[in-house]
């Protein structure tokens, strides 16, 4: 009995020495949180890549009422994954990262890909009109009335391939436009409550084509928050996560590999 003990308390103390190893060689979770006008399933592509490269991957359903719910929303998904994490906002997307990493501990990177990355009381609307180039205020569609007395805005259908995905196919546009999901009016015009970018390391990625964010803004955003890592794709637009899965996964990798 006692050989059969000690057998147990030596296996118990090599499984406890190689815990910590395991756990330091563990890929952190990359958490994707989509924007305005799109939904988890624009992320697809980039999931069956990072899937593939070993990592683990949550897609939020961001609900796209307010930068401030919406934060607090993904901040409470984040805090539930009990690995390291890197935070991954698209368009209005990058407006909530920054918002629910400032109110989580295991977040190790934030990457805004064709995103925004407010400061303080800055909104999506500020940025986007920043610099001259976007096209989208002329192609949304007549607003839906809320019960609040807010507005829902969607892209007009026939006007989503060329505004928001040009270099995507014709017949995948079509889909995206179909199953768009509507943001508030009130999310797109309300400050920003949080910068996590600001103490949190961050890359971005963003087509020099984007019709809804000004290539010029992005890049702009992304010097300004001191950027490890700028990747800017040539004819790109705003969805470059759909037409150019292999960069955008690349970032997020350095991003996770990042010491």
């Amino acid at each position: 009995m006692n050989g059969i003990l000690k057998s147990v308390f030596a296996l118990g103390a090599l499984a406890a020495l190689a815990a910590p190893a395991a756990a330091e060689s563990a890929k952190p979770t990359v958490v994707l949180v989509h924007g305005a006008f799109a939904d988890a399933s624009s992320w697809n592509d980039v999931i069956a890549r990072l899937e593939k490269d070993g990592y683990p991957v949550v897609a939020v359903a961001n609900p796209l009422r307010s930068v401030k719910s919406d934060g607090h929303y993904v901040g409470r998904v984040v805090a539930g994954i009990k690995t390291p994490v890197v935070l991954v906002g698209h368009s209005y997307g990058g407006s909530v990262i920054s918002e629910a990493a400032a109110e989580t501990k295991n977040v190790e990177a934030l990457v805004y890909v064709a995103a925004f990355a407010p400061e303080r009381g800055e909104s999506a609307a500020d940025l986007s009109g920043k610099f001259p180039g976007s096209t989208l205020a002329p192609t949304l569609a007549a607003p839906v009335a809320l019960e609040n007395g807010g507005k829902d805005l969607y892209i007009q259908q026939d006007k989503f391939h060329e505004q928001f995905a040009a270099d995507v196919p014709a017949k995948t546009a079509k889909l995206m436009a179909a199953t768009q999901r509507p943001i508030t009016e009130a999310a797109l015009t309300e400050g920003a409550p949080g910068a996590a970018w600001q103490n949190i390391p961050s890359w971005f990625i963003y087509g020099d084509a984007d019709k809804n964010i000004p290539a010029k803004a992005l890049g702009w955003m992304a010097e300004r928050a001191h950027s490890k890592e700028t990747v800017v794709v040539k004819g790109a637009s705003h969805v470059v996560m759909v037409s150019h899965p292999d960069k955008v996964v690349k970032i997020i990798e350095d991003a996770a590999s990042a010491k």
